[in-house]
């Protein structure tokens, strides 16, 4: 029968490192031995060392059933264990082998049952690692951090194992790990904090950690002991993922010493099957421990694996709850369903904290309303312009904004999250660049090193400072979800004010109809009755003149052509007054800053004559600046005091007293929302409040011809001038006392009330 050994002489290179076959390498730590044992119980592998633990060697072992070499007694001892399914029990079978007592773990690879032999250890330290888990397990319910249940966890497995130095070893997307966790020696030097690049585990390694949730190396310097086998096929081998004494692959091995290790003992933390950390134990001589030991190491890693989303949770709660108040506090503001309401929200400081945000920008057609930390209003643009170019029609976040958009220079600007809220309007979310200072267990760029006996980990673990740039802090998966949430709440906000748009300008547009509609008919009305009245009287006095012409004395004469002159007169003030008020209608004047003491000034001046006749008085107080059209300003002037005037009572000196708002506030009227008032007050004839806005309507006459002249179109004009300049006029009459006649203004650009 020919024997050969299954050793891995494979030389490890750049090409071939990350391929490394560290599952077969033919050889395993000699603290143990191992024999593969066939589905026919024939011993078809053995370790070179079998004989210093029993008196057999692998020569004599190989080849034969494993009942000929240890006895009956022993093979159904072995084979109960596997038939009842223990293979993968928490505790290995305590067996007698050629009379030395030993502990066996078991496993499946392939078709072959690998059992590894240790001595059998003294369990009379198990009451105190239950003890000390009981303890753990009550403490942890008092932790309630992540952080502070790793730390816990790094003290109590480094109190049941004894190593010298615990590391709960945390990795991050990529695989590069930073300690998380630890508990050491007071003589040691601490690695808390440290990070360490992903080439220190590379996949493979990482794939068995996945496989194999525990991995102790006993003596660093150990001396490996090769596999044997019977030579009876080609490339035969042993898959040693699942072994307990497997052999380290020699760079790791060649890592730890250049650490100072001695021994190690290595737990996998799995999180939704991926490989999250380890818990990673250093001592600095040999060291082994036992079964019950490793039990008990092993469930640190569970307690730790089963918190991982209780404990972020809890970790995130505080800063959940503070997002779901900002957003609830935001979606219950009282908005006004006008465009004006974005300076509300945009000043609203729970904006920012719906996602822990710097800065935020609102981005409407024709308009960008910002707040905290953001680009300028070109940059917004930009980020906005790139965004469409890549049909991004969703939710966008990134940390690295440069990494998507590298031709975008944002200044201090690292991370954003944007989200359309439709029709061309969007809302961004900013966070400035975090840098970072990462302190590195040696030089990551130097973690391989090649010389010309081959590859070797680095030799220099002094803390390797690396500065992180251009990036800010990440966002968390609740502060995305916020932010998507508020901008479908912004979008319909957007839609509700659309909507009153639209709704105001149908209700306007049918206001002016109906207005329309009324100034036809009473057009209609002045064309038929109050300009075929003087007209009838010319006829009726000229036919009479011309019939009586040869009798009618010159008084008579006179007298006629002065009725002729009077009907015609009025004629005329009636196709002015419909003129002026045409011209009035169809006015679009751009609205510009007007000094309203000026055109006040300017209107008595010009009206001195027929002030002085009235024997009024004017008083007034200061005016305010307006956005306005002057010259409607002056007609609107004139035409408020010519109707005080007109209906002055003759029983008193007429006094019309104008006074004004001497600084912006804020007056609501309906839909509409203005800023400055002036009151024209008279002492005259008054009228009666129930006509107060059928005065404004064209052609309307409260008092007959006879009494007070007029055609009723002065106080339309005023309204209708109002109207134009966005402003709006009232009026309130007292009969026999005087009337009040109030306009309002709109705000001026630059006012910042709203």
């Amino acid at each position: 029968m020919k024997i050969k050994d299954i050793v891995n002489r494979e030389i490890v290179t750049l090409t071939n490192c990350e391929n490394e076959p560290i599952h077969i390498p033919g050889k395993i730590q000699p603290h143990g031995f191992l024999i593969g044992i066939t589905l026919g119980r024939k011993i078809d592998y053995c370790t070179g060392n079998i004989a210093e633990f029993v008196e057999v060697t692998y020569t004599e072992a190989l080849g034969k059933s494993f009942a000929a070499v240890f006895g009956s007694s022993a093979e159904q001892k072995i084979f109960d264990y596997i038939d009842e399914d223990k293979i993968k029990d928490a505790f290995p079978l305590e067996i007698d082998l050629l009379g030395k007592s030993f502990q066996i773990s078991i496993h499946k690879s392939l078709d072959m049952y690998v059992l590894e032999a240790e001595p059998l250890f003294s369990r009379e330290k198990l009451a105190d690692v239950y003890t000390q888990t009981i303890e753990f397990v009550t403490q942890m319910n008092n932790t309630k951090s992540l952080k502070d249940l790793c730390a816990l966890v790094a003290e109590a497995t480094r109190e049941i194992t004894g190593y010298d130095r615990v590391m709960i070893y945390r990795f991050d997307e990529q695989y590069n790990g930073e300690v998380f966790a630890e508990s050491c020696r007071e003589d040691l030097e601490p690695f808390l904090g440290l990070h360490y690049p992903h080439t220190d585990i590379p996949p493979q390694a990482r794939e068995l950690y996945i496989k194999n949730l525990l991995r102790l190396i006993v003596d660093v310097g150990y001396e490996p002991v090769p596999i044997f086998t019977v030579d009876d096929s080609e490339n035969k081998n042993l898959d040693l993922s699942f072994s307990v004494l497997r052999s380290t692959s020699p760079i790791h091995v060649e890592y730890l010493q250049n650490m100072g290790v001695g021994a190690t003992l290595t737990i996998s933390l799995i999180h939704h099957g991926r490989l999250w950390g380890l818990i990673a134990c250093h001592h600095y001589s040999e060291k082994n421990i036992s079964p019950d030991i490793r039990l008990a190491a092993k469930l640190q890693g569970y307690f730790i694996t089963s918190q991982i989303d209780i404990r972020q949770s809890n970790d995130e709660y505080l800063n959940v709850q503070k997002t779901a108040v900002a957003f609830e506090q935001l979606t219950g503001l009282d908005l006004p369903l006008v465009s004006d309401s974005f300076d509300i929200i945009i000043s609203a400081p729970q904006l920012l904290n719906i996602c822990n945000a710097a800065g935020v920008s609102i981005i409407t057609k024709d308009k960008i309303y910002k707040s905290g930390l953001t680009p300028s209003d070109e940059q917004i643009e930009a980020v906005v312009e790139s965004i469409n170019d890549l049909k991004i029609n969703t939710i966008f976040s990134t940390n690295k904004i440069r990494d998507h958009f590298p031709e975008i220079d944002s200044a201090n600007i690292a991370g954003i999250i944007y989200h359309p809220v439709g029709n061309g309007n969007h809302i961004i979310w900013y966070r400035p660049e975090t840098i970072l200072e990462i302190n590195w267990g040696g030089d990551p760029e130097k973690s391989i090193i090649k010389d010309s006996t081959g590859l070797h980990p680095r030799n220099s673990f002094e803390i390797w400072k690396q500065i992180v740039k251009n990036q800010s802090s990440v966002w968390k998966e609740y502060e995305i979800n916020a932010a998507a949430q508020y901008a479908h709440s912004l979008h319909n906000h957007f839609m509700m004010i659309m909507l009153t748009e639209e709704e105001e300008k149908y209700r306007t547009q049918s206001e002016i109809l109906r207005e329309t509609n009324s100034e036809l008919e009473n057009i209609n009305w002045i064309s038929t009755h109050d300009l075929q009245e003087p007209l009838r009287k010319i006829q009726l006095i000229t036919s009479k003149m011309m019939s009586e012409i040869n009798v009618v004395s010159i008084d008579s004469i006179n007298s006629s052509l002065q009725r002729v002159s009077n009907s015609a007169s009025r004629m005329r003030v009636l196709l002015e007054d419909i003129l002026k008020y045409t011209r009035i209608k169809n006015t679009k004047g751009v609205l510009e800053k007007t000094d309203l003491n000026h055109i006040l000034r300017v209107t008595i001046e010009e009206m001195s004559e027929v002030i002085t006749e009235s024997n009024a008085v004017i008083e007034s107080e200061n005016l305010p600046e307006v956005h306005a059209i002057s010259f409607l300003i002056k007609q609107l002037f004139s035409n408020i005091i010519q109707n005080s005037l007109k209906y002055a009572s003759p029983d008193r000196t007429p006094v019309i007293k104008i006074t004004a708002s001497q600084e912006p506030e804020i007056i609501k009227d309906k839909f509409k929302v203005y800023c400055y008032w002036i009151r024209f007050s008279d002492n005259g004839i008054g009228f009666d409040q129930k006509y107060s806005e059928s005065i404004f309507k064209v052609f309307t006459r409260l008092h007959n011809q006879q009494e007070y002249t007029g055609s009723g179109v002065g106080l339309a004009l005023c309204k209708k001038i109002m109207q134009t300049l966005g402003g709006a006029i009232y009026a309130e009459g007292k009969v026999g006392e005087g009337s009040e006649i109030t306009i309002y203004f709109p705000c001026d650009p630059e006012d910042s009330l709203l």
